[in-house]
């Protein structure tokens, strides 16, 4: 059967698919503009798995949520031209909504939406990192979201029992730009800790320093290898204050970050 051009053009824009392929759709399915969407949508991701294997470390992070719950969810895809896409940004605030509503498993609820965006920015799109945090009873949550033209590229989300919401705050922003690995020393793993102390005492013999000040100069360089790694020996802001004093006698109970890239 003939296809009117504006129904072709109608089925392009809302695909992104190529003028003959909409056409040969649209005459395939009778002209039913659903079904001729869903024949593309088919054709698209047999393209798509071929691009599956390809590199996607761009993307984008939405966060939502309040001092109760939040969620953090990470689309990913090839190009940071692709994450810039309003219907790229436009899905990634929607996952979080839903995984702040549903619990993590309501991401499979936008497949479809998902699987359209393939078709239409023809990269490997896929969902990365999902979060869904509750502060237990007492605690409150502090969220930031660091934004780079135009899409959330850094988001973190912490947990504080007995902790001001300012201060909170505060350390939510550090979190974002200090980029500790670990909570707390108690959380490196041993043997890392010992890898650690074992190379740096080599170091400082190698350097020639007196044999009886090798444990002090280590015990010195150790603090400065947990300051990079662990956010409570970390100096708030890059100050002398660290993290840990701080929070005004309270606790930071935990804390999530997912960036672009990772």
């Amino acid at each position: 059967m003939a296809v009117s051009a504006r129904d072709v053009k109608a089925l392009r824009d809302a695909t992104g698919a190529g003028m003959m392929d909409a056409k040969k759709a649209l005459t395939a399915a009778g002209g039913d503009m659903e079904s001729a969407r869903q024949m593309l949508r088919e054709q698209g991701l047999a393209k798509a798995g071929a691009r599956t294997g390809r590199d996607n470390d761009q993307g984008a992070i939405a966060v939502a949520g309040d001092a109760r719950t939040a969620a953090v969810v990470q689309l990913k895809c090839e190009t940071d031209f692709s994450a810039k896409n309003e219907g790229f940004t436009s899905l990634v605030h929607d996952l979080a909504g839903s995984v702040l509503e549903g619990g993590v498993g309501a991401v499979d609820q936008h497949s479809g939406e998902i699987e359209d965006l393939k078709l239409t920015l023809k990269e490997n799109i896929q969902v990365g990192v999902v979060e869904r945090i509750e502060a237990a009873d007492g605690n409150i949550l502090d969220h930031y979201l660091h934004r780079q033209d135009g899409r959330g590229v850094n988001a973190v989300v912490v947990e504080g029992d007995g902790v001001g919401a300012d201060d909170l705050h505060q350390v939510a922003l550090h979190i974002a730009f200090a980029k500790p690995q670990f909570l707390s020393a108690e959380e490196i793993p041993a043997s890392e800790v010992e890898r650690e102390r074992a190379a740096l005492l080599e170091i400082t013999k190698a350097e020639g320093k007196p044999a009886q000040a090798w444990d002090k100069i280590v015990d010195g360089r150790m603090r400065g290898w947990y300051a990079e790694r662990v956010l409570l020996e970390q100096g708030l802001h890059g100050e002398k204050t660290t993290v840990k004093n701080s929070i005004g006698g309270g606790s930071i109970v935990r804390f999530v970050q997912v960036m672009i890239g990772d």
